[in-house]
């Protein structure tokens, strides 16, 4: 059993990209998807680790009299098992050795003892020692060597980040690119740093329209710190905080992204929502860039109340700008017509820029794209024109078209962000 289960997580270990893009291929729906994924991947070795406890239990009793104890004291050592393995993961494991070689570690444990329970003859003992040390050393020195020098693949207390160098297709100019939990996240260009590559990221220019004496700013979703750089770079008076859950991320970001160390800048390292609760501080804008797909949408910063604290920390000309992805079908817009509402329900104005395809076909209202919703504090309604070319354009993707307003709006207490999303991508 425990040699068989070692078998299984290897397979996981080094097959599960390949087994992925399988199920991605040949499997439709994304509810299946994800069904069928968790059952290859986990099942088979949960299946054989399963069954050590309850033989265990078996060859623990030895008369009827002890067995309440023996059964007691085997599952009490399971359930701490557990726990440490629960928290060691999280918080130590993962962001030291990173997935694969953490498999690879359990795996090569599970064969030294597998090992050791068949060879009970003590003079394979040594023998078997020897081998399971060699095994480890192998095992290890694999799971270093086989990352290729092209990208960075790293797992951090909260995320799985892979860094490489590839072109921007839009200008063909080179780029280093982060993604997080294989979404692409953020980048840079690598031939000189002096602008933004995502086209997302240039609608929070539209801050320099609406809010056009700004001084300081919230982000709240930090990833690469692509913006964040852009906004010092651009805005010597102006000053930005930065909400960023993960630390991991800010590490990679200096070391491989540039991020400055500058007094303009503050990252707080906490969950957004709550340094929303906590915060007394007036900003002149709020930029929302937690929302990174469609799948990975953190439900607490979509609600009404979080919408509340968002316009309490807003000075009376402040203004927040939301990236949120979603298509204009309304066959999967669930969240995008919900998050409307929602800001609707705090804001007096709210405005919604279509970043890819401000005027779409009925086939192009299918395809996902990035939309910038805007919430204005003032009542005063706004001009959408400038005498900045870039930002004139950017005003004139305002989308205009009809969006049905028939969505409930989101609360703490009823936030299905992860239904909407589900259905969106059926």
């Amino acid at each position: 059993m425990l040699l068989l289960a070692s078998v299984f997580i290897l397979v996981t270990a080094f097959g599960n990209t390949y087994i992925l893009d399988r199920i991605l291929k040949y499997i439709p729906g994304f509810r299946l998807r994800t069904v069928i994924s968790s059952i290859l991947l986990f099942g088979p070795a949960s299946v054989f680790l399963g069954m050590v406890l309850p033989y265990g239990v078996k060859l623990k009793i030895n008369n009827v009299r002890t067995s309440g104890s023996a059964v007691g004291n085997l599952y009490a050592l399971s359930t701490v098992g557990s726990i440490l393995g629960t928290f060691l993961a999280g918080f130590v494991l993962l962001p030291a050795f990173g997935f694969a070689n953490i498999l690879y570690v359990i795996s090569a444990i599970i064969i030294v003892l597998s090992l050791i329970l068949f060879l009970q003859n003590k003079k394979f003992v040594s023998t078997a020692i020897t081998f399971a040390i060699a095994f480890l050393l192998v095992v290890l020195w694999v799971g270093k060597n086989t990352e290729t020098l092209t990208y960075i693949d790293v797992d951090t207390q909260y995320n799985r980040v892979i860094i490489y160098n590839t072109t921007d297709q839009a200008t063909g100019r080179p780029v280093k690119m982060l993604k997080v939990n294989d979404e692409r996240s953020s980048a840079m260009f690598t031939d000189n740093d002096n602008g933004l590559v995502f086209e997302v990221l240039k609608y929070y220019r539209l801050v320099e329209h609406f809010n056009p004496g700004f001084k300081t700013s919230l982000m709240i979703g930090g990833s690469g710190y692509a913006f964040p750089k852009y906004y010092l770079q651009n805005y010597p008076d102006a000053k930005i905080d930065v909400v960023e859950i993960d630390p991991g991320l800010t590490k990679l970001a200096k070391l491989h992204f540039n991020l400055p160390d500058d007094k303009r800048l503050k990252v707080f390292h906490e969950d957004g929502r709550t340094y929303l609760n906590r915060c007394n501080k007036k900003y002149d804008a709020v930029f929302m860039d937690a929302y990174k797909s469609m799948i990975t949408i953190p439900y607490q910063l979509t609600t009404k109340e979080a919408v509340q604290k968002i316009y309490d920390n807003l000075n009376d000309d402040g203004a927040v700008y939301a990236n949120i992805i979603s298509s204009l079908n309304t066959d999967n817009n669930f969240f995008l017509r919900a998050e409307l509402a929602t800001y609707k329900s705090i804001f007096p104005l709210v405005y919604l820029f279509a970043v890819q395809y401000p005027d779409p076909t009925e086939e192009q209202k299918k395809y996902f794209q990035n939309f910038m919703l805007v919430g204005l504090k003032s009542t005063d309604e706004p001009d959408f024109h400038c005498e900045n070319a870039e930002l004139n354009n950017y005003l004139s993707h305002i989308f205009t078209g009809n969006i049905p307003d028939d969505s409930e709006i989101l609360t703490d207490e009823y936030a299905p962000v992860e239904f909407f999303a589900s259905k969106g991508l059926k």
